[in-house]
C-alpha cells in the first residue's frame, strides 16, 4: 500500500494542532490507573483542553521530558473492551520515554497500542 499526500505533512500539522492549546495533566507520572490502581502511569498523562477524540473527551497526551510543543510521535490504541480506539499524542518524549508508552499499551490481553515515531528531521 502506498501512502497518499504531501509526505511528512502529519508531523508539523500535529504541532499545530497542540500549538495554543492549554495542556491538562490529570495522571501525573507515578499516579494509579482509574479502574485498574495496580498499573501506575510511567510519564505524565492528560489532555489537550478544547480538543475532542473519539470517546468525547479531550484528545490524549503523553509528556516526556522534552519539548511539550513537539509532537514526537503518537500511539493508536485499540481497546475490546471499551469497544473503542484512540490516537494519543506524544510530547516532547524521548526515544526510550516513546518505548515505556508502547509497552504500556501493550501489557494487557484486550488492550493494543501501535507506535508511529516522528522521522527524524521533520
Amino acid at each position: 500500500m502506498r501512502a497518499v499526500g504531501p509526505p511528512d505533512r502529519f508531523w508539523p500539522f500535529a504541532d499545530s494542532f497542540v500549538a495554543g492549546t492549554r495542556l491538562v495533566i490529570d495522571r501525573p507520572r507515578g499516579s494509579a490507573h482509574p479502574r485498574f490502581p495496580q498499573i501506575a502511569y510511567p510519564l505524565d498523562y492528560g489532555y489537550l483542553d478544547g480538543t475532542r477524540a473519539i470517546d468525547g473527551d479531550g484528545v490524549d497526551v503523553w509528556c516526556g521530558s522534552g519539548d511539550r510543543a513537539r509532537v514526537t510521535g503518537v500511539v493508536a490504541s485499540l481497546d475490546l473492551t471499551k469497544r473503542d480506539g484512540e490516537l494519543k499524542l506524544l510530547l516532547g518524549c524521548t526515544p526510550d520515554e516513546m518505548e515505556t508508552i508502547r509497552a504500556f499499551h501493550n501489557q494487557a490481553d484486550w488492550v493494543a497500542g501501535a507506535l508511529v515515531l516522528r522521522p527524524e528531521g521533520v
